[in-house]
């Protein structure tokens, strides 16, 4: 076992002596020879528990501190990282970086945003809490869960739960004057459990993750949860094929959003790779489904006040009442568009920028869980799928699953080794959501429910 202090420490750099280092590196850059560059730093601290059995199973301390320099030659770019920060090591990490990027090919669409399109001024955002974790905490936490899970009757083994909690402070600038920075922290809760014995026997897991430690729901709650999870799917029955409606949990839904993401990527737009990539300004969902993508929400998972160019990002409207309005651009696939980014970038210390949502999410609709299904009369309710079977080409959806066949509007007995399958095109069109939308996961959604999927079990 890693051995610990009792209470985890704060990143390395305060953000004034970050902020120099990373000016001087792009100062150093131009005088090698790089037209433009920029340099962008991660601090981070993380601390994590895994209990099994009764006892410390891991207890896991990390500290890490990672710098990447990307520099541009006319057209040619590259990017060099390193863990090591004293001044000889920048030095060779300059020059490594402007003899890589003289030997890159060319590149007509990279290069950093224009000076008159970066943010000189972002919101703040309530990203990071005062970090006071200890592993004594941690641990209570981990054998609480634990303990909640194991009351619940049917459940035979606990397979493990884990606490953890992170801070990370990331620094960015840029040549063409940008220059910010913002910290964040991350508290996670997780149980995975087994119930049941011999051949009748089912695994299921909750976790709850957020921002602010004092958002994490009760470890016991979790623990709870994940073993009356893992109780109902005992005695799962297959089903004949068949195609009626299907019904996806909110912890399985937000995977509709993250394929919705991936189609209007302006990555895979450009290149001519999505499903998605005639339909700009069309009708893509039902007219009852609006889509929101917000960087700015307190406390959201995947907020940011500016993005990995240095733009000021905005809260839209991806789809509209059922339109789709907007790609997710960065400013390379931006130009191979011709069009303007939408402050979508985002990045590594060690990779290039690329589109991705910030906290994207269904609006709720106005139906209660029950509501929507209550005039289903053979139907699937889908609490897990496994799998990846989506092709973002041409949007042909199929997916391991189980969960629980629906009756006359009501959740009748578990059913698994089930397939559900489809075309996201149509799935998109034939979607109604309800009401329970819970920010849990930076991607998210309410139940949904989609007419005519085929489901194939028998």
């Amino acid at each position: 076992m890693p051995s610990t202090s009792p209470t985890s420490s704060s990143p390395k750099s305060n953000p004034s002596e970050a902020l120099d280092q990373l000016h001087d590196l792009i100062k150093q850059a131009m005088r090698a020879g790089a037209d433009a560059a920029d340099a962008m730093l991660a601090d981070a601290t993380a601390l994590s528990v895994g209990w099994r059995g009764g006892k410390i199973e891991s207890l896991e301390q990390a500290e890490s501190g990672d710098l990447g320099l990307r520099v541009f030659i006319g057209k040619k770019q590259a990017i060099v990282s390193t863990t090591d920060r004293r001044a000889a090591t920048l030095n060779e990490l300059v020059e490594r970086a402007v003899a890589m990027a003289k030997s890159a090919p060319d590149d007509i669409y990279c290069g950093l945003a224009d000076a008159n399109e970066i943010t000189k001024k972002y919101p703040e955002i309530e990203q990071a809490d005062d970090y006071n974790v200890s592993a004594p905490a941690l641990i209570a936490k981990a054998r609480e869960a634990e303990e909640a899970a194991l009351a619940v009757k049917g459940v035979t083994q606990c397979e493990s739960t884990d606490a953890s909690a992170s801070q990370a402070s990331v620094y960015l600038v840029a040549s063409n004057g940008f220059a910010g920075q913002y910290s964040r922290t991350h508290y996670g809760i997780s149980a995975a459990v087994l119930a049941g014995e011999g051949t009748n026997m089912e695994q299921d897991y909750d976790f709850a993750s957020c921002v602010f430690q004092f958002d994490l729901p009760q470890a016991s709650a979790i623990g709870k949860k994940a073993g009356e999870r893992a109780v109902r799917h005992l005695g799962g029955r297959k089903m004949p094929t068949c195609q009626v409606p299907v019904v996806f949990d909110p912890r399985e839904a937000n995977s509709i959003v993250h394929h919705l993401a991936g189609a209007i990527s302006g990555s895979s737009v450009a290149r001519g790779t999505s499903f998605l990539k005639d339909f700009l300004n069309k009708q893509v969902f039902s007219a009852s489904i609006t889509i929101t993508d917000d960087p700015f929400r307190a406390r959201g998972m995947r907020s940011h006040a500016f993005d990995g160019e240095g733009l000021l990002p905005s809260k839209r409207k991806i789809i509209d009442n059922g339109i789709l309005t907007t790609w997710l651009l960065d400013l390379r696939s931006a130009r191979q568009l011709k069009m303007k980014s939408t402050g979508h970038a985002s990045r590594g210390v060690s990779s290039i920028p690329s589109p991705s949502p910030s906290n994207m999410y269904i609006e709720p609709g106005t139906l209660n869980p029950q509501e929507l299904i209550k005039d289903i009369k053979q139907g699937f309710y889908v609490s897990e799928l496994m799998g990846m079977g989506v092709n973002g080409v041409t949007g042909d959806y199929s997916r391991a699953a189980r969960g629980f066949w629906i009756e006359n509007g009501h959740i009748a007995y578990p059913v698994n080794e089930m397939t559900i399958a489809g075309n996201l095109k149509d799935m998109f069109k034939n979607v109604t959501a309800a009401n329970d939308l819970a920010f849990l996961y930076g991607i998210d959604s309410p139940t949904l429910r989609i007419e005519g999927m085929t489901v194939a079990g028998v």
